[in-house]
């Protein structure tokens, strides 16, 4: 997997920076920052956004996922597939569990809705998973055949 690269900044000149001096990769892009989230995919050229849901705080009446209306517009116009994070996932435990597998339900929806590609990304060797069990996961959370079939088990 070299011709991959990880980006999780806080800074965008930093961010744009790393982008320009990897144009031949596959660029996942990372952060907590919804802010710099949509700035990234309004302005970069990027191919993965992974959405990490355990630092996020639901409200009271709405869940917290990362995604929105607005986003999925962008993303599809320039063609981004939404990364989930397997090691939030296998990693958590109890009442944070059941909240990330919700919000990653409501991802799902909202990608299928604007026909949004989604991937599952493991960052730690340890928690890497074969694509027959990913493609599992992947249709216990709600996803259509067109997004599991599309599943790969080679990112990162």
């Amino acid at each position: 997997m070299k011709n991959i690269i990880l980006i999780q900044d806080i800074d965008f000149n930093k961010i744009r920076k790393k982008i320009k001096e990897n144009p031949k990769k596959t660029i996942i892009f990372s952060s907590n920052n919804d802010e710099l989230n949509r700035k990234i995919i309004e302005k970069e050229n990027i191919n993965i956004l992974l959405l990490n849901q355990i630092q996020r705080k639901d409200r009271f009446k709405q869940r917290d996922s990362g995604l929105n209306q607005v986003l999925t517009k962008l993303i599809k116009k320039k063609n981004i597939t939404i990364g989930i994070n397997l090691d939030e996932i296998i990693e958590t435990q109890g009442t944070k569990k059941k909240n990330i597998l919700a919000r990653i339900k409501q991802n799902i929806k909202l990608c299928n809705k604007h026909h949004i590609k989604m991937e599952f990304i493991a960052l730690k060797e340890k928690n890497k998973r074969d694509i027959y069990d990913l493609k599992a996961l992947g249709l216990i959370l709600g996803m259509p055949t067109w997004m599991t079939s599309s599943l790969s088990s080679d990112k990162l």
